[in-house]
C-alpha cells in the first residue's frame, strides 16, 4: 500500500508566527514538495503582510480563523517563547496536530497539560528542534551502533555561539525584512533557545539522563543598547550528565565565547566528532585510539598544524555521510525566490557557515500521520529534552545537582537511513 507522501497528495499545514525564523524555515520550502502552506498568520499586521506578499501565501485574519479552517492538518508554531504554551493549547484544543518550535513549554506541568490534551483530542504534538535527523547525526549514530569506538563513555559539546554584545545583530535582517530576535535572545537566553539542539542527539543516543549537575550565570552587562545592564538570563551555561548505563554527557552554552558547536562522541576504543550540528552534511571523523596517536598529541607541533596530525592519526578519518530520504534539502538552493546574488550568498552559508533544514521535522510528522505510526521522537522524549532545558537554565550561580522528574524509553537507530555515497 502506498503512503500519502509517496503519491501526489500534500499535507497541508498552516504557520503561526511570521518573525526572522519563518524565514530560515523558507529556505528549504522547495525540497519539501509533499507539504502545501495552506496559509499564515502573525499577530502583527505588519509581518503577516511582508510574509503573506514576499512568498504568495494566504493570509488567516486571526488564530481563530485559520483553527478554523477544516483543511488545514499541522498548525506550525513559531511564536516566541512565552507563546508557546497558549498558542500550542489553542490548537490542541481546536483537533489540530502541531508542530511547536522549541523549547515547547517554560515548565514540566504546562508540558504535561499540553501532551493530556492531544491525546484527548486524538491529535500529535511534535516539537523542535529536528537536527537529530540531519546526515551529520545519523551517521555519528551508526558509527556508535556498529561499535566502532566500542562502549561510549563519554560526550562533548560545545554551543557556544559568539560574544552577542560584540555581533551588532541589531543591523540583521531576514529576507522579508524580519529583525534578528535580539531582545528575545537577552531576555529568554541562550540556554533556552539553543540547548536543545545538543540535547536531541545526546539524549536520542544514550537514553534519559538520570541526574543532572548544571550551574548557569549572566556574564555580560550592557549586551543590548536601551536594555538594563543585566537582565538577570543566564548567557552562560555548563550541564554535566549522567545516565543510566554510566555514560557522561558535559554541554557548554554561551553567548560570550566565538562561535564553536562541535560534537565528540569518546568511547573505549576511540572517538567520532563532527564540527557543527547546525551544518547537517558537517563532516564526520572517526578515530580509533592507537598508543601511537594518543602519544602524537603530546607534541604541540602536531596540535598546532592538525593536517600533519592526522598522518600520526590525530583525529582521525572522514567518513561517509549517511544519508536520508531529505539530505538533497541542504544540497542546494531550495528557497521559494532568490536572485543571482541571493544564490551565490546561499552556496557559501550552506558550504561555510550553517545549512539547516528546518522543515524536516515537519515533513517527519507528515509522514508518520499519513502512514499511521508512531514518532521516533516520542511525547516523553520530548517532555524529557523539555525538563532538562528548564533544569540548566534555572540552575543559577549556585548550581545545582538533582533528578529529573520525566524520562523515556529509548529510541533506538534513527530511522529512514539510506546507504552512504
Amino acid at each position: 500500500m502506498r503512503s500519502r507522501l509517496d503519491s501526489k497528495c500534500k499535507v497541508n499545514i498552516a504557520i503561526v508566527g511570521c518573525g526572522f525564523v519563518f524565514d530560515i524555515y523558507m529556505r528549504t520550502i522547495s525540497a519539501h514538495p509533499e507539504l502545501k502552506i495552506s496559509g499564515v498568520y502573525d499577530r502583527n499586521p505588519n509581518r503577516l503582510r511582508s510574509v503573506g506578499s514576499y512568498y504568495g501565501f494566504h493570509m488567516y485574519s486571526s488564530l481563530d480563523d485559520l483553527l478554523s479552517d477544516e483543511s488545514v492538518e499541522i498548525v506550525v508554531n513559531l511564536t516566541n517563547i512565552s507563546s508557546h504554551f497558549e498558542v500550542t493549547k489553542s490548537c490542541l484544543e481546536a483537533g489540530k496536530n502541531v508542530y511547536c518550535e522549541k523549547p515547547l513549554t517554560k515548565s514540566v506541568e504546562q508540558s504535561r497539560t499540553l501532551f493530556s490534551i492531544s491525546e484527548k483530542m486524538g491529535v500529535r504534538l511534535y516539537a523542535a528542534p529536528c537536527n537529530i535527523f540531519s546526515d551529520s547525526v545519523r551517521t555519528i549514530f551508526n558509527i556508535v551502533e556498529r561499535g566502532e569506538i566500542g562502549r561510549p563513555l563519554l560526550v562533548y559539546a560545545e554551543l557556544d555561539d559568539n560574544p552577542i554584545h560584540l555581533m551588532e545583530f541589531e543591523k540583521v535582517r531576514s529576507p522579508t525584512d524580519a529583525p534578528w530576535p535580539l531582545e528575545e535572545e537577552v531576555y529568554e537566553g541562550c540556554t533556552y533557545e539553543h540547548l536543545g539542539y545538543h540535547l536531541v542527539w545526546i539524549c536520542g543516543m544514550l537514553g534519559p539522563a538520570v541526574s543532572v549537575t548544571a550551574f548557569s550565570s549572566e556574564l555580560i552587562e550592557n549586551k543590548v543598547e536601551g536594555l538594563p545592564s543585566k537582565v538577570g538570563t543566564p548567557d552562560y551555561s555548563v550541564a554535566c550528565l549522567q545516565f543510566s548505563n554510566g555514560e557522561t554527557a558535559r554541554i557548554t552554552c554561551s553567548v560570550v565565547a566565538p562561535r564553536d558547536h562541535r560534537m565528540r562522541v569518546i568511547g573505549e576504543k576511540g572517538e567520532v566528532t563532527s564540527d557543527s550540528y547546525r551544518q547537517y552534511r558537517s563532516p564526520v571523523f572517526l578515530e580509533k585510539y592507537t598508543k601511537g596517536s594518543l602519544n602524537a598529541r603530546k607534541f604541540q607541533t602536531l596540535r598546532l598544524r592538525p593536517s600533519l596530525g592526522r598522518l600520526f592519526g590525530i583525529g582521525g578519518r572522514r567518513v561517509k555521510l549517511m544519508r536520508n530520504w531529505k539530505s538533497q534539502a541542504v544540497e542546494c538552493d531550495q528557497q521559494m525566490r532568490s536572485s543571482i546574488k541571493q544564490r551565490i550568498l546561499e552556496w557559501v552559508r550552506r558550504r561555510e557557515v550553517y545549512a539547516q533544514d528546518k522543515l524536516v521535522g515537519i515533513a517527519e510528522m507528515a509522514r508518520d500521520i499519513s502512514e499511521n505510526r508512531a514518532p521516533y521522537m516520542t511525547p516523553d522524549f520530548i517532555m524529557h529534552v523539555n525538563e532538562l532545558t528548564l533544569l540548566v537554565q534555572g540552575s543559577g550561580p549556585e548550581g545545582i545537582a538533582v533528578k529529573p522528574q520525566t524520562s523515556f524509553r529509548p529510541l533506538g537507530p534513527i530511522p529512514g537511513g539510506e546507504t552512504p555515497r
